[in-house]
C-alpha cells in the first residue's frame, strides 16, 4: 500500500492511524513500543519517529509505503 503525505515528514504514529494499519492512536502506540512495527525493515520503538518519502512501515502482514506529492 502507499501512502500520500503532503508535508515534509509525519510521524510514525499518525502514520499507522491515517493508513489503518491501527484504529487509535493508543493502538499504535502500544505495537510501536511492544517492538512490532519495523521502519525500512529495522524494528522501531519511537513512536514520534520522523518518516519522509521512500520510508516503508511495516505491521504483521501489511507494509506502507510513503510517497510525496
Amino acid at each position: 500500500m502507499r501512502q500520500v503525505i503532503h508535508t515534509e515528514f509525519i510521524r510514525l504514529d499518525t502514520l499507522m492511524k491515517l493508513a489503518s494499519l491501527t484504529p487509535t492512536g493508543g493502538q499504535a502506540k502500544e505495537k510501536i513500543q511492544a517492538g512490532q512495527v519495523l521502519v525500512n525493515g529495522e524494528c522501531c520503538t519511537q513512536r514520534g519517529k520522523k518518516l519522509r518519502p521512500g520510508d516503508r512501515v511495516t505491521l504483521g502482514d501489511e507494509t506502507v509505503e510513503i510517497v510525496g506529492e
